[in-house]
């Protein structure tokens, strides 16, 4: 039986409307002239099974999955990747059509395209990499290094219990050194990664000194409002390869929808601008 209902998206959230996800997955329906909608869904976490069993009878094909989700939609699936299962949550689910769901996370794709469009010189065995954070994030950037054969992860967070628990998980690769430590490890690394909410708009600063940020180092920052915050202008000043984080929220969005409405869409300039409008 062919199922000839327009396919449908959404990204779920609590809260939601922030999500910049519906204006770029409507820009690329738009742009490959597609059928299809990708909305918004703010669903509480008491009715978040409930929806998800709902939603691939009402003709969704899948669903992104924000804060505060990503755990209890990966335990909610019936089907997990193993990148999903290394980093521990669900980013993209695909309903599949007897309504069961499979559950992925591209955060750590997105994270790597983006590192290796803004910086296509950075060489990952070049030296250590820097992290800071090790919340959710951090666990998807750190899998997504080792992939890619960083020799050393320097893992430091404001509790450093966390980012032992996180070495206890990644293993040997992983070096955690304490949060006051941070900028004299800045000094080994030949990419920098932020990984916190720190420096968002509406959150604290990142005090982490950077005076001693090489000059050949890559910096990259998770944070995408404001665009260029704190760390990247002053890495930008010490001759560093600087990367935002908008690119990250761009490049983890093409698996899913090339899944969900059939076309691999690509991430450039008129995708950001659409998503900066």
């Amino acid at each position: 039986m062919t199922d000839n209902r327009i396919p449908l998206a959404g990204v779920i959230g609590h809260p939601v409307a922030h999500s910049k996800s519906p204006r770029l997955h409507g820009h690329w329906l738009t742009t490959y002239a597609l059928q299809g909608h990708y909305i918004p869904m703010d669903v509480a976490p008491a009715d978040l099974e409930q929806v998800l069993r709902t939603l691939p009878k009402a003709g969704f094909v899948g669903a992104n999955i924000t804060v505060p989700h990503k755990e209890a939609a990966l335990a909610l699936a019936d089907h997990v990747t193993d990148r999903a299962t290394v980093i521990g949550a669900a980013n993209t689910l695909i309903f599949r059509p007897d309504g069961s769901i499979r559950a992925d996370n591209t955060d750590g794709y997105g994270f790597m395209e983006n590192l290796r469009s803004g910086a296509p010189d950075w060489n990952p065995q070049a030296g250590p990499a820097v992290v800071l954070g090790a919340g959710g994030a951090a666990r998807a950037v750190i899998s997504a290094l080792s992939e890619a054969g960083v020799p050393e992860i320097i893992l430091t967070n404001r509790t450093r219990a966390r980012a032992e628990h996180l070495q206890d998980e990644f293993g040997q690769r992983i070096r955690v050194a304490d949060w006051v430590q941070a900028g004299n490890v800045i000094e080994e690394a030949r990419l920098v990664v932020n990984t916190t909410t720190l420096g968002m708009i509406g959150k604290p600063k990142l005090r982490v000194p950077l005076d001693g940020l090489r000059p050949d180092a890559v910096v990259t920052d998770l944070v995408y409002a404001p665009l260029k915050t704190r760390l990247l202008s002053e890495a930008e000043a010490a001759g560093c390869t600087t990367v935002d984080g908008l690119g990250m929220l761009l490049h983890q969005a093409v698996p899913g929808f090339e899944r969900w409405f059939g076309q691999r869409p690509e991430v450039d300039d008129a995708t950001r601008a659409a998503v900066l409008r």
